[in-house]
């Protein structure tokens, strides 16, 4: 695949839209701090991250770290629930470019009814712009990731610089900023538990960094480097989090003075406070958002699907790539297909379908901290284990804090727990998943644990170059090299 020369910021979709929930939840403070506190577990859990694309240099991210640490059965498990998660988000942020439309140009949007899902009405020109972006993406996507890593880089900065202006500005022109934060925290509960609501949703809201793996095979720089960017995309996001959160509270007092629309608190405030220009202004940065979001997450769908392809996980035309531009053209061009259908079930219905990733990813994230706490040393051992006790020590934290997120999520009686039809449509992922690996369970087996090695670990992508008739032939047995790496 191509060579990506670009650094990844998250696109923050919920630090525009979801300010005014949280601060009603946990007050601006509590809500600042909460994702701070989460933003400094994403960067202990990029550690282990760090490791794993220093020693591992592959696609497949959390996939291919599952199998590292515990094994093929538990790989695919990591692999289907986490590639849930970035075609949901794939539909998601389709799906909130409408929604901006709708607070923009309510008129146009609303228009052409078509029917009602989970209290949503749905419109058909929801359905043709959420649509047609898809397969936009789509299209950038598979011209490879020289071009889509440009474009990333320039919609990060354009996002970056839209919300400090808006943050500037509403500091500037309310009368008492500071003061308007108050209240700090929600007086109806506890500080602490104001803070941990918050800190409950850090899987999500920082989803997006492991993009960085899922294509460490294309990268001209040193995976020190990329360890780095990872980091720093987290911190941006928290800062990107903060200001909006801030401006959401400290413009007016008690958020009045604001427009009538009750569609979109953080947007009413704004459009109040700095009018027709700071709209345009917040319009660009969340388009920005949106595109960073679409272009990430189609990046890092298309290469774990190529990445379970080439473990024999998935069928063989997944790890088909273009001769020319080194992109996985028939993953790319599946996630058009699979999340083309999603717009047309609803806003509400998608969300149930989202509030899932968290657990794909929180999945992801524990399988990567355990893997790299398995190849990491306290100190000199016989099997000659690289000594990194610190970094050992961070992906200890890293397991424990991945497994209090899906606690969290799980356990019914958390305060971030899933909704129940979240939890019906998880079970059934498993159920279809569970069944899924039956069909493949032969073909998946079928290699050794040398020769599965060879593929997920020690195999570049251009030794597995396929034209669609390669793909789709039997394949031979491949030839072993020293330790399952492919002899030379």
């Amino acid at each position: 695949m191509g060579v990506c020369n670009c650094t990844w910021i998250i696109g923050r979709l919920g630090a525009f839209i979801l300010p005014g929930d949280w601060i009603k939840e946990s007050g601006p403070l509590g809500a600042m701090i909460g994702l701070f506190i989460g933003a400094l577990l994403m960067m202990v859990i990029a550690s282990s991250y760090g490791v794993m694309i220093k020693k591992f240099p592959v696609s497949g991210g959390g996939f291919t770290y599952a199998f590292i640490a515990a094994g093929k059965v538990w790989a695919f498990i990591c692999g289907w629930f986490l590639s849930l998660g970035y075609l949901s988000i794939v539909a998601l942020n389709a799906s909130a470019f409408t929604l901006l439309l709708k607070f923009l140009a309510p008129d146009f949007m609303n228009q052409h009814y078509l029917y009602s899902i989970a209290g949503w009405d749905v419109y058909a020109p929801e359905i043709i712009i959420a649509s047609a972006l898809i397969l936009l993406f789509a299209f950038i996507n598979s011209t490879g990731t020289s071009v889509s890593g440009q474009i990333q880089f320039y919609f990060s900065l354009l996002l970056i610089g839209g919300v400090v202006i808006l943050g500037v500005f509403t500091f500037g022109v309310a009368d008492q900023p500071l003061q308007n934060l108050k209240p700090y925290f929600n007086g109806n509960q506890s500080i602490l538990t104001s803070i941990l609501v918050i800190v409950a949703i850090a899987p999500w809201a920082y989803v997006g960094f492991d993009n960085v793996p899922q294509a460490a095979e294309e990268f001209k720089f040193s995976p020190r480097k990329a360890t780095m960017l990872i980091v720093a995309s987290l911190f941006t996001s928290a800062l990107i989090y903060a200001i909006m959160i801030g401006l959401t509270a400290w413009t007016f007092p008690d958020f009045s003075a604001t427009g009538e629309s009750n569609l979109w608190l953080t947007g009413d405030i704004v459009v109040s406070a700095l009018g027709l220009i700071g709209l345009v202004v917040m319009a660009i940065a969340i388009i920005m958002g949106i595109f960073t979001g679409l272009n990430g997450f189609y990046m890092s769908a298309s290469r774990l699907l190529f990445s379970m392809a080439r473990a024999r996980a998935l069928p063989n035309v997944f790890r088909v790539i273009t001769k020319k531009k080194q992109t996985p053209i028939w993953g790319i061009w599946f996630v058009a297909f699979i999340t083309l259908p999603m717009p047309w079930f609803g806003r509400q219905a998608l969300s149930w379908i989202v509030d899932m990733s968290s657990t794909g990813v929180s999945v992801a994230y524990l399988f990567t901290c355990l893997a790299a706490y398995k190849i990491l040393a306290w100190k000199q051992e016989p099997a000659g284990r690289e000594i990194a006790p610190v970094k050992k020590a961070l992906a200890l934290i890293g397991i424990m804090a991945s497994s209090a997120f899906l606690a969290l999520l799980l356990i019914p009686i958390s305060p971030a727990a899933l909704s129940m039809p979240s939890y019906v449509m998880l079970l059934i992922w498993a159920i279809v998943g569970g069944g899924f690996y039956a069909v493949m369970q032969k073909r998946y087996n079928s290699l050794s644990q040398e020769e599965t090695e060879m593929y997920m670990l020690g195999k570049t992508i251009a030794s597995e170059v396929m034209d669609t008739e390669d793909a789709l032939a039997p394949q031979k047995k491949p030839s072993i090299g020293i330790n399952g790496v492919p002899a030379k």
